[in-house]
């Protein structure tokens, strides 16, 4: 834990970690999104977050912006930037956006990481690690001095993320969440909330708990066959805020089309079932 988090506020982390957090607070974002700023000579930009001139302005003056990385282009991670690009000639890396209403379609990067692939920068090197699940062109930033992952929303601090259908896809999610128990991971820096320090912990408990949401769809759904994703959702997710229901709804379709990939689950127009073996 690294103490208050307050918008507009540069934090130094570790030594060459500094975070600032955008001015854009809500239900989905918490606090706000975490820019990170990686160095002390040259500096790389995790995260510009939304166009928001103040926000932006304070990370180009924050140090000699060379690199401007981008986990994934959801509206509150990458649409600042391109401008952020023009205001300091740094390079933007990250994956195109993929279609869908939900995703800034202006994200050009001029470099496109292989998964694994290295940043060098003079005092720091970040690994890049391909993590599809919560957003198809989803990165997670490995730093190979501090071994921290910068998760953006592939793992939050305080909530579990949302799986929009037909880019957010459950299957895929604990796929990459299970590899990245492959690597060596001292803390999680997530794009909302603060530091982790426990990262096998919280990679274990978020898979733990989405299996255990799933168990719970087929549960319901087996003693109420034959209802829509909207009729399951005050059943499955009976612990969640009503306000999120429509989010909620998003997730409870991804798990029910990663039991259809299974062969678990069936669907005749929006009414799901349970296939039972």
């Amino acid at each position: 834990m690294t103490g208050a988090l307050t918008a507009g506020e540069i934090t130094e982390l570790a030594n060459g970690v500094r975070r600032l957090i955008a001015p854009n607070p809500g239900i989905m974002t918490g606090p706000g999104t975490n820019t990170y700023l990686l160095g002390t000579v040259a500096v790389a930009v995790i995260d510009p977050g939304p166009r928001i001139d103040s926000h932006l302005q304070q990370i180009a003056d924050s140090g000699d912006i060379r690199w401007i990385l981008v986990t994934h282009t959801h509206p509150d991670h990458s649409p600042g930037a391109t401008k952020l690009a023009e205001m300091t000639g740094a390079l933007t890396v990250g994956m195109p956006p993929p279609a869908g209403p939900h995703q800034d379609q202006g994200f050009k990067p001029g470099l496109i990481p292989s998964d694994g692939g290295l940043l060098e920068g003079p005092d720091f090197s970040l690994q890049m690690i391909h993590t599809p699940g919560h957003a198809s062109n989803h990165l997670c930033f490995l730093h190979g001095v501090h071994r921290w992952l910068f998760t953006g929303d592939h793992i939050m601090n305080g909530s579990t993320v949302v799986i929009d259908p037909p880019d957010g896809d459950m299957q895929d999610y604990l796929t990459s969440l299970r590899h990245l128990k492959n690597f060596e991971i001292d803390a999680i820096a997530p794009g909302h909330g603060d530091v982790m320090d426990n990262p096998y912990e919280v990679i274990d408990w978020i898979v733990d708990h989405r299996l255990s949401r799933e168990r719970k769809v087929v549960e319901v759904l087996s003693a109420n066959p034959h209802l829509t994703s909207r009729e399951l959702v005050c059943h499955v997710y009976d612990d969640v805020d009503k306000r999120l229901y429509d989010w909620a709804e998003r997730s409870l379709l991804a798990h029910l089309i990663k039991l259809e990939k299974e062969h678990r689950a069936a669907r005749a127009g929006t009414l799901w079932q349970i296939i039972e073996t």
